[in-house]
């Protein structure tokens, strides 16, 4: 076997296991539950999300995230989004609308107001906080942007059920969000495959 005949080989080796790499499927499960919350009308818009992972970043998506201002409601009601998204608020109503948040955990801000038709974008960058959106012109409107620091999270529905896919096996802290009750953390271990269910149940 020549030199050149071994360099060849060698190129080819390294060659296939790179492409193995690539093409080897991530290990991942998902977690799934059911919220049951009480005092309040029915189960959902429950943030269930993973804690940070310590040695871990993730960078925000390039795609912005969308709350629509629609029959005077914040559409969605709540929504969570990975640190450093950029929100964008659209106008859906004939009516002029503002967006401002008075939280002192976030960077209090204040959009101003826009016609129909229009938006108007802001990006949450304070990791661990949840912010109150609130419309100067119309004091009924409320929602919740919640930010977090991985992109595990789900919401959940009217029922309580809720699905994080696509988690990466390991040991995970397990956290809840309510804009009005709390709950307990949960250590949960994720599968290679497969789902862990975590139930969770919240409360003034």
């Amino acid at each position: 076997m020549n030199r050149m005949h071994l360099v060849l080989v060698a190129a080819l080796t390294l060659l296939t296991l790179a492409l193995l790499a690539v093409i080897q499927p991530v290990l991942a499960g998902e977690i799934s539950g059911k919220v049951k919350a009480r005092g309040v009308k029915n189960s959902g818009d429950a943030v269930i999300y993973i804690d940070k992972i310590s040695g871990k970043t993730f960078p925000p998506p390039k795609e912005h995230s969308r709350v629509d201002q629609k029959n005077l409601t914040f559409i969605p009601h709540v929504i969570p989004v990975l640190v450093g998204t950029t929100v964008d608020f659209v106008n859906s109503d004939d009516v002029l609308h503002n967006v401002f948040s008075p939280d002192k955990c976030a960077e209090k801000f204040n959009l101003g107001s826009w016609p129909k038709g229009q938006s108007k974008s802001y990006t949450f960058k304070e990791p661990g906080c949840s912010s109150t959106l609130l419309c100067n012109v119309h004091p009924e409107m409320e929602g919740h942007v919640v930010v977090v620091e991985t992109p595990y999270y789900a919401v959940s529905g009217k029922d309580g059920s809720y699905t994080i896919k696509d988690v990466p096996a390991g040991k995970y802290a397990l956290k809840i969000w309510h804009e009005k009750l709390k709950g307990q953390d949960v250590a949960v271990e994720v599968p290679e495959k497969g789902s862990v269910t975590v139930d969770f149940e919240i409360h003034k």
